[in-house]
Order: structure tokens, then sequence, then C-alpha cells
């Protein structure tokens, strides 16, 4: 029976294939310019990007069906056009300027939680997996009462968008939710000018 490090291990996998094959069917048919997504962000059209946003979110299920996840217990998501948005406006307004693909690499995201022993064991297989799987980068983010693992997948091009999985520890997802909540409450409310009671995940 495989163990918690052995089903992430092929979560990755999956995610990194699927990654490659819907990247070469949208880019690779020449009916969709490929940009390099190396350059700034001011580069790249808002148009380009959320045209790649909306034909993913319509066609990962497809591709999703005939993965290899079966017993893995993973969640999924394709960002919104009104999150990308809000990112973009973030990081233009910034002195500094970064590259596209290190700022749109979480169109698609997905999180598995595990148990804390198999989560610190993740971290020592990583670097590993970097290399056998072509991996972009991981790296752990503990900031602002949030903890986990980043893994992102770009299958070595630098025309296509990156995709993200998040590794979490269970004892840190309460926490972890709680900090994308508040996030998300900030989101909303900059969107539409309201504002929305605070709540928590405290249990009795």
């Amino acid at each position: 029976m495989e163990n918690y490090i052995q089903k992430t291990e092929r979560l990755i996998r999956e995610i990194n294939r699927i990654h490659a094959q819907y990247s070469q069917d949208y880019f690779e048919t020449d009916k969709v310019r490929k940009l390099n997504l190396s350059h700034t962000l001011k580069n790249v059209p808002i148009e380009h990007i959320l045209s790649y946003r909306l034909n993913l979110h319509e066609a990962i299920n497809d591709y999703l069906a005939f993965a290899d996840t079966r017993g893995i217990d993973f969640f999924y998501r394709v960002k919104t056009a009104e999150s990308i948005r809000d990112k973009i406006s973030r990081y233009l307004a910034r002195d500094n300027q970064y590259p596209a693909n290190n700022i749109l690499n979480d169109i698609f995201g997905a999180r598995v939680i595990l148990p804390s022993e198999s989560a610190a064991g993740i971290m020592e297989k990583l670097d590993g997996w970097r290399e056998e799987y072509g991996l972009k980068n991981w790296y752990l983010r503990d900031a602002e009462g949030y903890i986990g693992i980043h893994v992102y997948f770009k299958n070595g091009s630098n025309f296509y968008y990156p995709w993200e999985l998040q590794v979490w520890d269970e004892k840190d997802a309460k926490a972890n939710i709680e900090s994308h909540m508040a996030y998300k409450r900030l989101f909303v409310n900059s969107q539409h000018g309201f504002q929305v009671a605070s709540f928590s995940l405290e249990t009795s």
C-alpha cells in the first residue's frame, strides 16, 4: 500500500504530465500566440492571460478524468478572472517588476493536506523530484500565519504558464484557511466596496 509520500509523488507526476499535455494542446497548435513569459508582466497582454484561464477552466476536468490520482485526496481550482486582475494590478503598481511566469504561477492550483510526519518527509524528497520531473522550483512559505510548501510546474518552457501545488501539514490547515479567508475578505471588499463581518474556524 502506498504511503502519503508515495501518493504525493504520484500526484506531482500526474500534475506535471497534465501540465505538459494541456500546454502542448493549447500553445503548440499555431492557434494561440506564444509569448515569452520570462519577460516582465507589463509585456503580457491581459487578454492572453484571461483567454488561457477561460480555456483551462473549461478543459481541466477532461484532463483530470484520465489522471492516475485514484486514492489521493486533493483539492484544485482555476483562479478566477477577478483574482487574476487583482494580482496583476498589485504587481504592476510595484517599483520592481518581475517576470510574468513568477507572478502568474498559480492559474491552476492544487492542494494536498498531509499528516505532520509525511509533510516533513516531502521536503526531504523535493530536490530529487525537481530533478526527476523537471519541476520549476519549490519553497516553504512561512508568512502572515500561513505555512505551506509550494511546488511549481512549467515543463522547462518559458512559453507555458506555470501551475502550483500546495502541500500543507494538517496541523497548519486551520490557520492557513483562516489566513486565506482574511486575504479573500480584503480582495472582495476592494472589488465591491463593502465590509464583511469577521469570522473564525473555532469550534466548541
